[in-house]
């Protein structure tokens, strides 16, 4: 058996919001839902395929209650919500005299929770690329 990229990968740590200590991944690299399910497998026993489909029935649960226009709130982490877009007036680069009209669209944002926004606000800003 191999080092998994969980293992190769630096890290630190913090504190979620039920005061237990977390291991961090080191975002030199994106976290992937690979490392999320690598991470839940290990610290719970479970296999990876279990904990995959646990993580990807969630995600599909998020997705068709987005999909059906649905806010989604997920206590101290964010709320993800459909708004539509203004329409706007875009240029082609290649041609800046022509104007071309961009119309109003279904986007999704996300505003992140109270206990994110305070663990983002304490990254170094000189050392995010």
């Amino acid at each position: 058996m191999g080092i998994t990229r969980e293992d190769a990968l630096p890290t630190c740590t913090a504190y979620c919001s039920d005061n237990l200590l977390i291991e961090i991944i080191d975002m030199s690299k994106n976290f992937t839902k690979r490392d999320l399910v690598l991470k839940i497998s290990k610290e719970t026993g479970q296999t990876q395929e279990t904990v995959f489909k646990i993580v990807q029935k969630a995600l599909d649960y998020l997705n068709g209650a987005l999909a059906a226009g649905n806010t989604v709130e997920i206590r101290n982490f964010g709320v993800f919500e459909v708004r539509v877009s203004k329409p706007r007036i875009g240029r082609n680069p290649n041609k800046p005299a022509t104007d071309i009209p961009i119309p109003s669209r279904p986007v999704v944002r996300f505003k992140p929770g109270k206990e994110m926004r305070e663990l983002v606000e304490k990254l170094d800003a000189s050392k995010i690329k």
